[in-house]
């Protein structure tokens, strides 16, 4: 178990400062950050919060200290003073007790998942007229990790997914499909399922601009040919034939939707994410109504004179917010009120995460309030992982024009990709087919995997694939030939009938192995910091900055051809911690790391 150096240094600090102060500051008051590049030490202090306590000038605060605890600790082997900056030199003593102790742990980072709160994480919710795109891969790629590190951090974990089966827009490429379809199956024209449900939508958008201008043609204003369309307006009658239970329709929407779940499945598995459970619109949206019929006799909600129903949330600095049409149709607004119950009823998590994008801001602000309203206790743990969008260099995806970029033409093109650039550089040669191909596979999925998550989720990221896949840099590639690199050592190492020991007390750092140590010391509270803001990002960021590290330690060092069997041991030692670190890390993030490149 991981000795947490902060934690004991605080303890001293506080003890050498009431001793030499008499007065004993607050552990708040006490805090670290990273020693300056260009100023000897490892950690350091600002004692300019404690000046009033002590009652003398920085610099002598600091100074005082310092020796203190110099003296009284055999973990502070030096100190110096930059003004009210106290930077602090741990002992060698102290990194190499760290090494010995975690270097061989499997699970070194994580912490055992404690169940006494559950937290449901809500990621892919995909529709079912269209197939996944990149966004969605975006989106699947920060729910799966972000559900990881909670887990890692040792949070009892839920991934699920709510799957929009229902709806007008499901209706448009039903309605499309029996008009234009020609009665074909995905088998028929060999093609995915979701793909020939996704054509369908298109190509119901297609026929609607064509009537709407024909309209305009014979004179009808264009808003109102907007509304004034017979194909929306079949889609509109199918969608109220739906919520009736219509057998022909029911029929026809459950067909459509497994040729779309077969080709999502698919889709998922060479993506690498999972769920622990699948809800579904067409099974929440019925609980949603009964709650907006609760809200409604509670007089929290109201019935306009059409039928419709509204909350109105003025006096909450926002406005009218409808929750059922006119014809009694529901709205997303219905689907989530019951999806949110059902989960609270399923798992009775103290947190609820929606990883949705941030053009739905306001939809969750507006999801929590009508909770609110509706007395419901749990409302304020509902939390949206709002995340920025994915651009493409020459602009935004469009799905009724068809022009997303598909996420399964994606991952098939970086795998290409990927094939080309490693046979470019001579990397598989030694490799058989099968054994290249699986490289080719984890290359380009783990170069567009970590394009896509060292971007904080926040920012809106502009994709692009020429970028992404490139063995130096700050790439996925880079990080895994790293990996192949220390396991290369590894092999040469076992071959050669050597084994890392740990008999290396009393040994002295040379800088970069100390640069690298500290590093491996880091990950623990990487993945507490990633959890906490909910950021694979800063996973991705850490496992460049070890791997950018590693090099730089590999270049510098001899391992294998190190004479003292002592420091030739240490080094291997550490080659294999630094790996097995850079594989933890990856799979919080679904990047698999090769073993040969």
């Amino acid at each position: 178990m991981q000795m947490n150096i902060e934690t004991t240094l605080r303890q001293i600090f506080c003890e050498a400062f009431e001793q030499l102060f008499g007065h004993k500051p607050s552990g708040n008051l006490v805090q670290f950050q990273r020693t300056r590049p260009e100023f000897p030490g490892d950690l350091t202090i600002n004692v300019f919060p404690l000046l009033k306590l002590s009652g003398r000038g920085p610099e002598e605060t600091a100074g005082s200290i310092g020796e203190q605890m110099r003296s009284a600790s055999g973990y502070v082997s030096d100190y110096n003073v930059v003004k009210g900056f106290l930077n602090i030199l741990i002992d060698d003593s102290f990194w190499l007790s760290f090494v010995e102790k975690n270097a061989e742990d499997q699970d070194y980072g994580k912490k055992p998942i404690q169940e006494d709160q559950t937290v449901v994480v809500e990621y892919s919710s995909p529709n079912t007229n269209k197939p996944l795109h990149l966004g969605h891969i975006r989106n699947n790629l920060i729910g799966w990790s972000v559900a990881e590190i909670l887990k890692a951090s040792g949070t009892d974990v839920v991934k699920v997914n709510l799957v929009n089966d229902r709806g007008i827009h499901i209706c448009k490429s039903m309605l499309a499909w029996q008009k234009f379809g020609e009665g074909k199956s995905p088998s028929d024209v060999h093609m995915k399922g979701d793909k020939l449900v996704g054509e369908m939508y298109v190509q119901f958008d297609k026929e609607l601009k064509a009537e709407v201008e024909t309209l305009i043609a014979n004179g009808i204003d264009k808003d109102e040919a907007a509304k004034k369309t017979a194909l929306m307006a079949e889609a509109q009658h199918m969608l109220r034939k739906w919520e009736d239970a219509d057998p022909e329709t029911r029929n026809l929407w459950a067909t459509m939707n497994e040729w779309v779940y077969e080709g999502f499945e698919k889709t998922y598995r060479r993506m690498g994410v999972d769920f622990d459970k699948i809800y579904y619109e067409s099974e929440t949206y019925l609980l949603g109504k009964s709650l907006v019929e609760e809200g409604v006799n509670k007089g929290v909600f109201y019935r306009r004179d059409d039928g419709s129903v509204w909350c109105d949330l003025t006096s909450d600095g926002l406005d009218e917010k409808l929750l059922l049409r006119a014809d009694g149709t529901s709205v997303y607004m219905t689907q989530d009120l019951g999806t949110a119950q059902l989960r609270v009823d399923d798992f009775g998590p103290g947190k609820l995460i929606y990883v949705v994008g941030n053009e739905q801001n306001y939809h969750f602000d507006v999801l929590r309030l009508v909770l609110q309203k509706l007395g419901k206790p749990w409302a304020g743990q509902i939390e949206h992982l709002s995340y920025g969008m994915v651009e493409l260099p020459h602009g935004r995806m469009k799905s009724r024009e068809g022009t997303v970029v598909d996420a399964d033409d994606l991952m098939e093109e970086m795998v290409e990709t990927a094939k080309k650039r490693t046979l470019e550089l001579g990397k598989a040669e030694s490799l058989g087919t099968d054994e290249a191909a699986m490289l080719y596979e984890v290359i380009g999925l783990g170069a567009l995997k970590y394009f896509i998550l060292k971007v904080d989720p926040k920012k809106t990221m502009v994709f692009n694939p020429e970028e992404s896949i490139d063995f130096n840099g700050n790439t996925g590639p880079f990080i895994q030939y790293t990996h192949a690199r220390i396991r290369s050592v590894e092999r040469k190492a076992s071959e050669a009938g050597l084994q890392s020991g740990n008999q290396f007390k009393g040994m002295s750092l040379l800088a970069k192995e100390k640069s690298l140590i500290k590093l491996l010391y880091q990950y623990p509270s990487t993945i507490e910091q990633a959890a906490a803001n909910r950021s694979p990002a800063m996973i991705a960021n850490y496992m460049y900055e070890l791997a950018k590290e590693f090099n730089q330690f590999y270049q510098e060092y001899p391992i294998l051809r190190e004479e003292d069997e002592t420091k030739r041991l240490f080094r291997l030692l550490i080659s294999s911690f630094s790996a097995r670190v850079i594989r933890s890390a990856g799979a919080l993030l679904g990047i698999n790391m090769p073993d040969r490149m």
